[in-house]
C-alpha cells in the first residue's frame, strides 16, 4: 500500500497531519480511513443484497437445468427400456417363426427333446406357431369321447358317485399330462407322436370300462390305464433328463433338468400305486377307492413349478377341449332325435326344442372365459400365485364334469320329449337343472379367480363396482333358482317344468340373461371411455374377490398395482428417479442428490443400462 502527502512541508513550520488512502486487492474497492461507518455499512448491505439476488438467480437456473436434464434422462431410460423389450420380443418372434417354418423332420425323426421357443420366459408372449396341433386336437377328441362315456354312467345311475368322479379325473389328468408336455417341449418328432398315439389307445380302451364300480374288472382296467400313461410319461421325462443331465446349476436350462426330475418322481410314485392296486390287492378289496385317491393325488401338478409353459397355448387347449365337449353334447342331442325323425317330419315345437338346446349350449360358450384373449396374463389366476392356480384347475375340472352331466341330462330329456313320455323323468330333470346350475357356478368361480381392474377415479370406480354387484346378484339368483328346480317336488317352481320344452326354454332364458349381464362392465367401460385402448390407461386398480389373489412375486405385484401412465411406471420401476444420482454425459453437475445432499458421479451410459436392466 502507498501513502501520499496531502500537501508540501514548510521549512520552519510543523508537519501537517497526513491523510492516508488504502487500496485493497480488489481494484474496484477503495476504502478511505476517514469514511463514515454508516455509509460503509449501507454499501456493504447493498453488495450483500446484490450477491444474494445473483445467487438466487444462479440456483433458479441450476434448478431449471436439473429439471431439463431429469426429463431428458427419464425419456432416455424409458427409450432404453422400450428398445430392450422390443429387441427381446423380436428375438422371440424370430425364433418362433423359424420354429414354425421348419420341417418336422429337421434335426432327425427321432431327435432328442427340444424346448419350445420362449419356454424359459417368465413373461407370457404370443408366438406365431399354432397353439393346438392336429395331433393335440386328435387327443382332445379321444378325451372328449371318454368324458361322454362317463356321461353314460351318469345317465344309467341318475347321480354322481365316487367311481364316476375318479374315472373322470383319470381322463382329465391324462389330458393335463399331455398338455403340460406339449406346452413346453417340441412334439413333432416321431417319439412324441408315438407316445401320443399310445395314450390315445389307452384312453379309448379305458373309456369302454368307465361305467363300472371300483370292485370290478372295470375298476382294474381304469387302474391299468392310469398306470400305463404314468409309465409312458416317466420314460418321456427320463429322456428329457438324459438330454439335459449335464446342465450346470448356473445355466437357465437347469430348470428343465429339475422339472424332469420332479415329474419322474411323481409319475414313478403314481405308477407304483396303480401297480399295487392291480396286483397286490384283490379285486373285491373293500377300500379300493383309496388306491384311486392316492393315484390321483400323484397325478396332480404344482402350478408354476420349476419350468414355465406356453401360457397362450395352454389357454387355447383348455378352450378347445371345452368347445369340443359342447359340440359332442349337441351331437348327442341330434343323434337321440334322429331315429324319431326317420318316421315323420319334425313339427314347429320340435324345431323349437332343438333350437332351445342349441341356444343353451351357445350361451354357455359365451359365458366361458376365453382367457387367451379376454384376460391379461399378469391378471390370470395361474400367474398370480399357486393357491389361485390350484383353485383355477379345481374349477376347470368341475366345470367339465358338470358340463358332462348337463349333456347326459339333455340326451335323456331329448329322448323323453320325442318319445312323448307322459311325465317328466326325474333323472333328466335333475341332471339338466343340476348340471346347468353347476356349470354357471363354476364358470363364475373361474372368472372370480382372475384379478379385475377398475379406474382409480372414485366416481368411475363406483360404476364398475355397481356393474359387478349386479352381475353377482343375477348370477346367484339363477344358480339358486335352477338348483331349486332340480330339488323341488312341488311349489311355484313346478310351473317352470310342466314339460321338457318349457323347462329347456326357461334354462335357455336364464343363460341368455347371464350373457347380457356379463356384458355390463364392458358397456360401462364404453360409456365412460369410448375406446378400449383409452380404458386401459385408467383401469389400473386391481382387486380380487378371494384372499389368495395376492401376487407371489413382489416385482409382479408392483407392476400390477402401478398406474398405467408412463411416469408412474418409470417411477415405480426405476429407483434412480427417487434417490439415486446420475451424471449426464460425463458432466460434473449431479442431476440428483440423496437425502444428505451428497452426489455421486457415474456415467449416463452406466445409469441407463442399469435402469433398463432393472425395468426389464
Amino acid at each position: 500500500m502507498s501513502l501520499f502527502s496531502s500537501g508540501k512541508k514548510k521549512k520552519d513550520g510543523p508537519a501537517a497531519p497526513e491523510q492516508s488512502v488504502s487500496v485493497s486487492a480488489d481494484a474496484d474497492t477503495v476504502t478511505h480511513t476517514n469514511v463514515d461507518p454508516q455509509t460503509a455499512n449501507e454499501k456493504l448491505q447493498k453488495r450483500s443484497e446484490k450477491a444474494e439476488k445473483e445467487l438466487a438467480k444462479a440456483k433458479e437456473n441450476l434448478a431449471k437445468e436439473k429439471s431439463a436434464k431429469r426429463k431428458l434422462y427419464s425419456s432416455l431410460v424409458k427409450l432404453a427400456n422400450e428398445l430392450k423389450r422390443t429387441r427381446a420380443e423380436t428375438e422371440t418372434l424370430l425364433d418362433a417363426a423359424k420354429y414354425a417354418d421348419r420341417n418336422w423332420y429337421d434335426g432327425g425323426m427321432w431327435r432328442g427333446p427340444e424346448l419350445l421357443p420362449g419356454a424359459l420366459d417368465t413373461a407370457p408372449k404370443r408366438t406365431t406357431r399354432e397353439a393346438v396341433s392336429l395331433s393335440d386336437l386328435f387327443l382332445d377328441l379321444v378325451i372328449v369321447i371318454a368324458f361322454t362315456r362317463v356321461g353314460v354312467a351318469v345317465q344309467n345311475r341318475g347321480t354322481i358317485d365316487a367311481p364316476i368322479l375318479a374315472y373322470f379325473a383319470i381322463f382329465w389328468f391324462i389330458w393335463g399330462k399331455e398338455a403340460s408336455y406339449s406346452t413346453r417341449f417340441d412334439t413333432t418328432d416321431l417319439s412324441s407322436q408315438a407316445e401320443t398315439l399310445l395314450t390315445c389307445f389307452a384312453v379309448l380302451f379305458g373309456s369302454l370300462s368307465s361305467t363300472g364300480d371300483f370292485q370290478s374288472a372295470d375298476g382294474t382296467c381304469m387302474m391299468a390305464v392310469g398306470c400305463f400313461v404314468a409309465i409312458l410319461h416317466f420314460l418321456l421325462y427320463f429322456r428329457v433328463w438324459v438330454w439335459f443331465r449335464y446342465t450346470e446349476r448356473t445355466s437357465e436350462l437347469f430348470a428343465v433338468k429339475m422339472y424332469a426330475i420332479f415329474t419322474m418322481f411323481m409319475t414313478f410314485c403314481e405308477a407304483a400305486i396303480w401297480l399295487v392296486g392291480i396286483f397286490a390287492l384283490p379285486e373285491d378289496f373293500e377300500h379300493r377307492g383309496y388306491i384311486f385317491v392316492a393315484g390321483l393325488v400323484f397325478s396332480m401338478r404344482v402350478p408354476k413349478a420349476f419350468l414355465p409353459n406356453d401360457f397362450h397355448a395352454a389357454s387355447s387347449k383348455r378352450g378347445v377341449l371345452f368347445i369340443l365337449l359342447l359340440g359332442f353334447i349337441l351331437q348327442s342331442v341330434v343323434l337321440a332325435a334322429t331315429p324319431f325323425f326317420e318316421y315323420y317330419n319334425p313339427n314347429t315345437e320340435q324345431y323349437l326344442f332343438l333350437g332351445f338346446a342349441c341356444l343353451l349350449l351357445f350361451c354357455i360358450k359365451l359365458l366361458y372365459v376365453d382367457d387367451s384373449f379376454s384376460i391379461d396374463p399378469q391378471d390370470h389366476a395361474l400367474l398370480v400365485n399357486r393357491a389361485a392356480g390350484f383353485i383355477f384347475h379345481f374349477g376347470q375340472f368341475f366345470l367339465l364334469m358338470s358340463t358332462t352331466v348337463l349333456g347326459a341330462g339333455l340326451d335323456l330329456l331329448t329322448h323323453n320329449y320325442l318319445a312323448a313320455t307322459a311325465a317328466l323323468s326325474d333323472n333328466s330333470k335333475n341332471l339338466v337343472c343340476g348340471g346347468f346350475s353347476a356349470v354357471v357356478l363354476f364358470i363364475a368361480l373361474i372368472k372370480s379367480m382372475h384379478l379385475r381392474r377398475v379406474p382409480n377415479d372414485p366416481g368411475k370406480r363406483n360404476w364398475f363396482v355397481a356393474a359387478y354387484t349386479v352381475q353377482i346378484i343375477f348370477l346367484f339368483a339363477v344358480v339358486f333358482t335352477s338348483a331349486q328346480m332340480c330339488l323341488a317336488k312341488d311349489g311355484p317352481l313346478k310351473y317352470l317344468m310342466m314339460s321338457e320344452i318349457e323347462m329347456l326354454a326357461v334354462l335357455s332364458g336364464f343363460a341368455f340373461l347371464l350373457v347380457v349381464m356379463s356384458w355390463l362392465d364392458e358397456a360401462v367401460e364404453l360409456t365412460i371411455y369410448g375406446e378400449g385402448e383409452d380404458a386401459r390407461e385408467f383401469r389400473v386398480h386391481p382387486f380380487g374377490l378371494w384372499w389368495c389373489l395376492q401376487p407371489e412375486d413382489p416385482i409382479v405385484e408392483e407392476m400390477v398395482q402401478e398406474p398405467a401412465t408412463a411416469d408412474g411406471r418409470l417411477a415405480a420401476l426405476s429407483p434412480l428417479l427417487g434417490s439415486s444420482v446420475a451424471n449426464l454425459g460425463y458432466s460434473s453437475m449431479d442431476l440428483y442428490q440423496d437425502q444428505d445432499g451428497v452426489g455421486s458421479a457415474r456415467s449416463f451410459g452406466q445409469a441407463t443400462s442399469a435402469d433398463a436392466g432393472q425395468m426389464a
